[in-house]
């Protein structure tokens, strides 16, 4: 990393501790997250895997639909407000999962979860990132406010079944409710004093841009013109393929410990390598990303998962299944640094929370899919090796479809 860019990132050190804390947060509404309390709720209220799947698709699917429309308005209201905003509708979530009663208000507290915390808190994390990080350092400022999903990912999967253990569900994610409003929020809003400088500065790069002083500028495209652009809409298809994947094996995946016969405490060790392969890539992929540009890092990002599905669905030794999440938390490393800059270097910022919502939604909507598919595949007695091995032959197909588009022989020209 150049001294130059040691200094612009320096320059906007709140920046990326806003960007990281809220990618952090999200976990609380994230599904290696959630997971976690399926199996006591999934008894305490007498619910089958595709029952419970079908619960958490319909809350996630709904969050979805509704992500297009808020998502958009970071756009247009100023980011303290909009934080602060998720940041408590998040607390809230958390404070309602802790208080469930029965199928009916365990569908609004996954919903609250879902929308709040891997819709509108991921959102958040990586579209302000994007939006006002200096264009010269977007790979790497990105990669590194995103790391707050990998360490959630690392460290909470430990922490949540050593205090469900200890505590229970409720009191666990009532713990989490509380840490929410008196750690995150203020240590949030801390970090966005000063805010009004740094988009007063953005605002007037963008209308030079606009106004043709910047050569070199990208077209600053509108979410209506992305929504008709081949290439978006066939990108779209590809990138969708982890969060079905991801989502839908980390949703099942206390019956695959069972079915595996694997030791669960050993299994959530596992996480660790996740994270660690994912703040790996995610550094990575910003350098190589501000080096050579997105769309080349798009060409072969999904390679370790499509891998990882391949090993997890022919061999039964946990060994299978640390291989299946260091590869693919390359993958989810990459993804979130990638997916944080692809748009922004095709479309430009002006309205890149509008086409970010957009893309959130179809990806929220993806990953809705999975745990109640899934769930009635397993019910109807289809094996989880066969699950995973369809999951692996679409990464194939996600993979081409990458190539096709993003190499320098295929899709819109390069430059």
């Amino acid at each position: 990393m150049t001294e130059s860019s040691v200094s612009l990132l320096r320059s906007e050190a709140k920046l990326l501790g806003f960007g990281f804390i809220m990618a952090l947060v999200s976990s609380a509404g994230q599904t290696f997250f959630i997971s976690w309390f399926s199996a006591e709720w999934r008894v305490a209220f007498d619910l089958g895997h595709g029952d419970f799947g079908s619960l958490y698709s319909a809350a996630t699917l709904t969050s979805g639909f509704l992500l297009i429309w808020v998502g958009g308005m970071i756009d247009r209201v100023d980011l303290r407000w909009f934080g602060a905003c998720v940041i408590v509708g998040l607390a809230v979530a958390a404070g309602m999962a802790a208080a469930v009663q029965g199928p009916l208000t365990l569908l609004v507290a996954l919903f609250l979860l879902r929308f709040f915390g891997q819709g509108l808190s991921s959102h958040t994390a990586v579209t302000a990132t994007a939006r006002y990080a200096d264009p010269r350092v977007r790979g790497k400022a990105v990669s590194i406010a995103t790391l707050g999903f990998p360490i959630g990912e690392g460290l909470c999967p430990i922490l949540v079944v050593a205090a469900i253990a200890a505590y229970g569900p409720s009191m666990t994610y009532g713990g989490t409710a509380l840490i929410i409003i008196a750690v995150v929020l203020p240590v949030g809003m801390g970090l966005l004093l000063g805010h009004g400088t740094r988009h007063a500065a953005f605002v007037d790069r963008t209308a030079r841009a606009n106004a043709g002083d910047q050569t070199d500028a990208p077209r600053q495209w509108t979410r209506a013109e992305v929504v008709r652009d081949r290439l978006f809409q066939l990108s779209l298809l590809a990138t969708m393929a982890p969060s079905f994947i991801v989502t839908g094996i980390f949703f099942h995946q206390v019956y695959l410990i069972g079915v595996k016969n694997w030791d669960m405490t050993v299994f959530a060790g596992a996480y660790v390598g996740f994270a660690i392969a994912q703040v790996s890539a995610s550094i990575l992929a910003g350098w190589f990303i501000d080096r050579y540009g997105a769309r080349r890092l798009a060409v072969v990002y999904l390679l370790p998962l499509c891998l990882g599905c391949f090993v997890l669905s022919s061999a039964d030794g946990l060994w299978a299944g640390f291989v299946f999440m260091v590869l693919g938390g390359l993958c989810s490393g990459a993804s979130g640094t990638l997916l944080g800059t692809l748009w922004a270097e095709l479309y430009g910022v002006a309205h890149l929370g509008a086409i970010r919502a957009l893309v959130s939604a179809f990806s929220v909507v993806a990953s809705a899919l999975s745990p109640a598919s899934m769930g009635w595949a397993i019910d109807a007695g289809v094996t989880i090796e066969t699950l995973v091995l369809l999951c692996g032959a679409y990464m194939v197909g996600a993979v081409g479809l990458m190539y096709r588009l993003h190499s320098p022989k295929g899709g819109r020209p390069f430059g």
